[in-house]
């Protein structure tokens, strides 16, 4: 498996808030006014992000001026590592790599976890619960517990403020109720000015490589003659695009699947000269990989659900001429 696309995959990890109004006991319209709180106003705060036995202390900034959105994402940890998102790119500053990551824009929510509006689609994948929590920061709050109907994707459980719905702490949770990865913000300050500066990232880039993914196309069947077959429930592919990766001697395919809640990359690149390589697996917190050759290539689904959809997705891609034969039903895991 090509470690550096596992590490691209599993590096997005990956909060503004509203006027305070009325709060409900709907957990759809608690999941909307968190949504709308994402990406509305300013707001600069420091979390912890767990994963498995890793802890990460990080900085997050965000900005709205005009209606357009600026965001800013520092590791205080040691890397140095920093994401800055503007209204249309996103740059990724890797200073032990000496590169500087940069892609198209592709929505307006936050580069902390964004949710979707609640509505038929998400309720046919998901159940929504509300219920009272104990404060955090000094706050009251409510916990929405996001939980899948069938095993091929996560479960969230989510602490929003009371007075704004601002998610103060966040839980990926597999199927038998356990975290397996959390935020939780330590200092959250909301409302205030943010100016420029706050921004402009810290690392000094002089002599680093900057490199452009291709832009995103619409959905389609996969250049170089590969096509989709069918994949777990409730997932599609979303977006293709070509991308250039350090270390990689040649642009890969890199492909978005997603059920509008959860999502899965995949890369597809030539396999060695060597010859075929035994399927891979590999599990960073809440992020899980496969990685296995079809055709003369490597394809490596990477994304933040069950280790059997990056299997199930990844075995989905075939050459057109294996795809025109019928695929295989996929076998659903079971949900604890």
């Amino acid at each position: 498996m090509r470690r550096g696309l596992v590490a691209i995959g599993c590096a997005l990890i990956a909060l503004a808030t509203l006027p305070a109004r009325a709060a409900g006991d709907d957990a759809d319209d608690w999941l909307q006014r968190m949504t709308e709180s994402l990406a509305s106003l300013n707001y600069d705060g420091l979390f912890t992000h767990s994963s498995g036995a890793q802890s990460e202390t990080m900085r997050i900034v965000h900005r709205v001026e005009n209606g357009r959105s600026m965001e800013r994402l520092v590791s205080l940890d040691g890397s140095g590592r920093e994401i800055v998102r503007t209204p249309e790119e996103v740059h990724f500053y890797m200073p032990d790599r000496r590169v500087v990551l940069v892609e198209p824009r592709s929505d307006d929510g936050s580069l902390l976890r964004a949710l979707p509006s609640p509505g038929p689609k998400l309720e046919a994948l998901y159940t929504l619960s509300l219920r009272k929590g104990t404060r955090l920061l000094g706050r009251d709050v409510r916990v929405l517990d996001i939980k899948p109907r069938d095993g091929y994707r996560y479960g969230y459980r989510l602490w929003l403020d009371e007075q704004t719905a601002m998610p103060l702490r966040s839980e990926v949770v597999n199927g038998d109720g356990k975290a397996i990865e959390a935020i939780h913000f330590t200092r959250l300050e909301v409302g205030n000015r943010i100016g420029p500066r706050e921004l402009e990232p810290a690392v000094d880039t002089a002599g680093f490589q900057w490199v452009r993914s291709g832009n995103r196309a619409e959905p389609r069947v996969a250049k170089g003659g590969w096509q989709v077959q069918r994949v777990p429930p409730g997932f599609r592919l979303v977006a293709t695009r070509v991308q250039v990766v350090p270390g990689v001697p040649v642009p890969v395919h890199h492909l978005i699947f997603s059920d509008g809640f959860a999502s899965v990359s995949v890369f597809i690149e030539p396999g060695p000269a060597t010859g075929p390589a035994p399927p891979e697996s590999a599990t960073v917190g809440s992020a899980n990989a496969f990685s296995t050759q079809v055709g003369g290539h490597v394809v490596t689904a990477v994304g933040e659900v069950p280790a059997a959809t990056v299997r199930d997705i990844a075995l989905s891609l075939a050459p057109i001429d294996v795809a025109a034969s019928p695929a295989k039903p996929v076998s659903e895991p079971k949900n604890h």
